[in-house]
């Protein structure tokens, strides 16, 4: 049997509500430079209901072509028949490369569609790259974050869930013209899925966060999160930790930062008392300041840090606090 032709890059664009999740147009950033050094198309493939203005947006951030499948049947999210309607497509037009963001929703939906379709996925990858022999190339960490493994599958379509805010989109460009493709969705199953509502919601999302204040083992107690949390509050920041102290049961997973948490990228971060395990610096090194205080001047996390403070975390802390206070009365 012969193989179709593998022909474009394809981006599933993630939605809840009617509004796209950030990563979808990361993914499209990436796509876009792909699919050109691949000298093939970027197409987007979007499924809700009364959504049809987000495919317009899809292809103002790079999409050639988008699938849209707008239908009241796909207004929630269930899993199995967003799957259902993905795997058909996919067999259809047969895309070289498909991506996925590693979002809850992602790594849901990714492992179903590569089931079905019987290839392989690459999960959590923090790049995807072309080799000099023009094949494509995923990059994720592994072994807990202590090496960085390059991945080629042999199976088609290659398929990969891709880390938020690990890539950049590119601007927006109202003039750029695609086509539209407006799909039905296949007969689906009762699922035996419904959808009751939101019970929970997460305490706080680090990945959007501009300003984090990070602890690490460096802290005595439970009860010192709070000097960082104030420290954060002067700051219009958020609290980051390292894993040891969601372990421990001092705060929620929310907010661990690091392989098996959460990898943010934001405008400064601040790491007090870590030392900066590769687990841990995998997830904040690509922000864009990065401030380290440690009392220890050999803590691996000094090697990439912007600024080093060497000093105990409960003298330099209470003078930031100290210091942000006095300036604010001063404002």
């Amino acid at each position: 049997m012969n193989q179709p032709v593998k022909n474009g890059v394809m981006v599933y664009a993630e939605q809840e509500e009617g509004i796209v999740h950030p990563v979808s147009f990361e993914l499209l950033g990436k796509g876009r430079e792909l699919a050109d050094r691949l000298n093939i198309e970027l197409w987007s493939v979007l499924l809700g209901y009364r959504v049809r203005d987000k495919a317009e947006t899809l292809i103002h951030y790079g999409a050639d072509r988008v699938f849209l499948y707008d239908d009241q049947m796909l207004e929630e999210f269930d899993v199995v028949k967003y799957k259902h309607v993905l795997v058909e497509l996919v067999r259809e037009v047969a895309p070289q490369l498909f991506l996925i963001g590693a979002t809850p929703l992602g790594r849901s939906l990714a492992p179903r569609i590569a089931a079905a379709l019987n290839t392989g996925l690459t999960a959590d990858c923090i790049d995807i790259q072309i080799d000099d022999r023009g094949e494509i190339v995923q990059i994720r960490p592994a072994f807990t974050g202590n090496i960085i493994a390059h991945i080629k599958t042999r199976s088609r379509p290659i398929m990969a869930t891709v880390r938020y805010r690990v890539m950049k989109p590119l601007p927006r460009d109202n003039s750029r013209r695609g086509k539209i493709v407006e799909r039905s969705p296949p007969k689906l199953p009762d699922t035996g899925l419904k959808f009751l509502g939101e019970v929970s919601t997460r305490s706080v999302n680090l990945a959007e966060a501009d300003i984090i204040v990070s602890g690490g083992r460096g802290l005595k107690k439970k009860e010192d999160l709070n000097m960082l949390k104030e420290l954060a509050s002067l700051l219009g920041g958020v609290v980051g930790v390292s894993r040891p102290l969601v372990d421990d049961g001092w705060i929620s997973k929310d907010h661990q930062v690091g392989f098996s948490g959460n990898t943010v990228k934001p405008k400064l971060y601040i790491a007090c008392g870590v030392s900066g395990s590769p687990q841990h610096m995998a997830g904040m090194r690509d922000s864009e300041v990065i401030v380290a205080i440690n009392i220890d001047r050999s803590a691996p996390i000094f090697r990439i840090a912007d600024y080093g403070i060497v000093g105990d975390l409960y003298e330099v802390v209470p003078k930031l606090i100290e210091a942000l206070k006095r300036l604010k009365e001063n404002e």
